[in-house]
């Protein structure tokens, strides 16, 4: 059965890609946008079940002085280790995913198109399936690999080794071009972004 009688469309990308400009593109023409990072940080807040068990398995070496969960330092643990990496995910992505599943059953009330924007779309599509969100279609904010590197050392201050481990940790976007319906070239500048998203829009609409 399908959880949503309207249509769904998950926006994904590569870290640096640029998906949150989409995102912010999205918003600003009135479009309801469901932030799975920003449910992440919702559903980690201090006291929550999945605060608890991060803090158990992980240590509170990863907390603030305010006892809040340092996410630079978690983030420095996990992209190095694919197993806490995937601790970590088994931990949060419950939550996360229920949250989702309740926006869309609210929102859909009242919207005929919902975005979802989830950074490992391609990579946990399964856990959403078990959750009956269906996707009608992904949306892809693509990025070629130097292109991401580059703007993640700019953007984090971070040295190159670092920038690719992070690239690294995801699947190449090469591989997440064929899993996309439609694809947003983000290799240009925010002119460029702007009307492939126009584009792209007045053919759904």
């Amino acid at each position: 059965m399908r959880l949503n009688d309207c249509k769904i469309i998950g926006l994904t990308g590569g870290i640096a890609t640029g998906k949150t400009t989409v995102t912010e593109m999205l918003i600003n023409k009135g479009f309801k946008v469901i932030d799975a990072d920003k449910i992440a940080r919702q559903v980690v807040e201090v006291g929550s079940p999945a605060y608890e068990e991060i803090v158990t398995y992980f240590g509170e070496s990863i907390l603030n002085e305010d006892k809040t969960i340092d996410r630079k330092k978690l983030g420095d643990l996990i992209f190095k280790d694919e197993t806490r990496r995937k601790k970590l995910n088994n931990i949060i992505h419950p939550y996360i995913l229920e949250t989702i599943k309740n926006r869309i059953t609210e929102y859909k009330k009242r919207e005929k198109i919902i975005f979802i924007d989830v950074p490992l779309l391609i990579e946990e599509i399964d856990k959403f399936r078990e959750y009956e969100i269906i996707f009608d279609e992904i949306w892809l904010v693509y990025a070629d690999k130097t292109t991401q590197l580059n703007r993640l050392i700019r953007r984090d201050n971070i040295g190159e080794e670092e920038a690719i481990h992070r690239v690294r940790a995801q699947i190449p976007m090469e591989m997440k071009r064929a899993y996309a319906t439609k694809i947003i070239d983000n290799r240009g500048d925010i002119k460029s972004l702007g009307k492939q998203l126009d584009y792209i829009l007045r053919e759904i609409r």
